[in-house]
């Protein structure tokens, strides 16, 4: 059991990936801060990721390999 503990505690050490984007990738809106409305931020399997607002995170749950793989080709087309 022990070793389970330290496994977790080195996952949670790790900084996830950052989000290098400026737009949300549902929406494609731009990531701003609008009056209090700020972009909603979390981390999905050791990346992070920030949305326009919490309601595209539903679109995103409904098919987070597809919105990942849009991440990462941005990501490519940006060190380009």
């Amino acid at each position: 059991m022990a070793l389970g503990g330290i496994a977790a505690d080195e996952k949670k050490a790790e900084k996830p990936k950052p989000y290098t984007l400026k737009i949300c990738v549902v929406s494609g809106e731009e990531l701003e801060e609008k009056g209090d409305m700020k972009p909603y931020v979390f981390t999905h399997q050791g990346r992070e990721i920030k949305l326009c607002c919490e309601s595209c995170l539903k679109d995103f749950k409904k098919d987070s390999a597809k919105y990942i793989k849009k991440i990462e080709a941005a990501e490519k087309k940006a060190k380009k």
